[in-house]
């Protein structure tokens, strides 16, 4: 293990182990906070039941779905933007602007358009999403150094040949960042869209756990989002890592 992976580890189990010590020790009432190990136990009842299941796969199928759709037309609409000054410099101030409007403002016309349920949560979930993949696909695309274009007129590449063998793989850091903030925001927008947009699904859950005074259930199920996004992230992580050494093996 690397010496920031190791620090990171000791980090997060020392964090695990005074939490669990506050918990045991009653600096932490059980009735606000579980002890991790309690936490831990919870979620594998959680999936040893099967109870909920079928919340689980929704959620991750309303995830899937919005990072699939954010990171396809995030990466379209920069590509247009780039290749269209003008429309650029128009829209530009307000992709700058965008996240200081909390989107979930707009989820009663979401509603109205797409009624309660998964279609309202991907709606507003792809909004959430879809303007780090523009502004990530810009910032790559931005940073092509020049001479690699002139390459590619020197070598009398066509457009195609010209995107697949050097902007694409040039621009790919940018992308694969745009695309796990897009990933991110799309965790963020389906769970909490689940909250108050739907009766069903991981959010719902937890919130119906919370409002029933069931810790387990509410504190497992939030583990279970956590692990994920932290596997996720991982899996990204080590993609991020690889386009380096892929990229001067090419060379």
């Amino acid at each position: 293990m690397r010496p920031p992976g190791l620090l990171a580890a000791l980090i997060v189990f020392g964090a695990i182990g005074l939490l669990e010590t506050a918990c045991q020790t009653g600096l932490l009432q059980h009735s606000v906070v579980l002890p991790p190990s309690e936490i831990a136990a919870s979620l594998w009842n959680i999936l040893q039941s099967g109870a909920f299941n079928r919340a689980i796969f929704l959620t991750l199928s309303n995830i899937f779905i919005t990072a699939a759709l954010a990171i396809f037309f995030g990466f379209v609409v920069g590509v247009l933007l780039h290749s269209v000054s003008y429309l650029r410099a128009g829209l530009e101030p307000f992709l700058a602007s965008y996240y200081a409007i909390p989107t979930f403002i707009f989820y009663p016309v979401f509603i109205v358009l797409f009624g309660v349920g998964s279609a309202s949560i991907i709606a507003i979930s792809v909004l959430l999403a879809i303007v780090a993949m523009i502004t990530a696909t810009l910032s790559g695309l931005d940073r092509i150094p020049i001479v690699l274009r002139k390459t590619a007129k020197v070598m009398r590449l066509n457009t195609l040949e010209t995107a697949v063998s050097i902007l694409l793989p040039s621009a790919l850091p940018y992308l694969v960042t745009g695309a796990r903030l897009a990933i991110a925001y799309a965790f963020i927008g389906v769970i909490a869209s689940e909250f108050i947009l739907s009766g069903q699904g991981v959010g719902y859950a937890i919130s119906y756990a919370y409002n029933n005074f069931d810790n387990q259930t509410m504190y497992g199920l939030i583990l279970l989002i956590i692990l994920i996004v932290v596997g996720t992230n991982m899996l990204l992580d080590a993609f991020d890592r690889r386009q380096p050494t892929q990229t001067a093996r090419n060379r």
